[in-house]
């Protein structure tokens, strides 16, 4: 009995011609995930990847501001005078945790901003600590990132071991 193989997103996306051609007649905001990762690597932020997480940044943060403007609305929906104090205090805990999810996308739109920014200065996809690739797969998944994995492990290391 011969166990299955699992190819990565990468390898799969090699093996197809077609997805390792796509890229060449499409627009960088049309490009799949998969269409960008099976990109030769020497094209590693070429225009169209440029274009694509451009897209991807820019989707991200509409989502977030969407967001903040639906909390503004519920909060004020919702300031009405409740008179039992197990319910106050049940729409008081609703609150706190929504403003706290709120100042998380806070955070998120400031790391999109300076992303964005980093896409105009020609420095995004490069690790902030050693100048390397950060890597398409990671970007995929975290378009904010600004350490490459190793770094961010090293980096995680230090605080636990530090506290810092």
């Amino acid at each position: 009995m011969s166990t299955p193989v699992i190819e990565s997103p990468k390898t799969a996306a090699k093996a197809d011609p077609k997805l390792a051609n796509a890229w060449k007649t499409k627009p960088g905001h049309e490009l799949t995930d998969a269409e960008v990762l099976a990109m030769p690597e020497a094209e590693y932020m070429n225009d169209k990847q440029i274009e694509f997480f451009r897209a991807k940044l820019n989707e991200l943060k509409e989502g977030v501001l969407s967001n903040a403007g639906e909390t503004t609305e519920h909060l004020r929906e919702d300031t009405s005078i409740v008179p039992d104090p197990a319910d106050r205090a049940t729409i008081e805990e609703e609150h706190a945790l929504e403003l706290r999810t709120r100042d998380r996308e806070r955070k998120l739109l400031k790391k999109i901003m300076q992303s964005l920014t980093r896409l105009d200065s020609g420095d995004y996809g490069y690790c902030d600590e050693t100048g390397e690739p950060i890597g398409l797969g990671r970007l995929i998944a975290r378009p904010t990132a600004t350490l490459s994995l190793e770094a961010q492990q090293r980096r995680e290391l230090k605080q636990k071991m530090f506290g810092d």
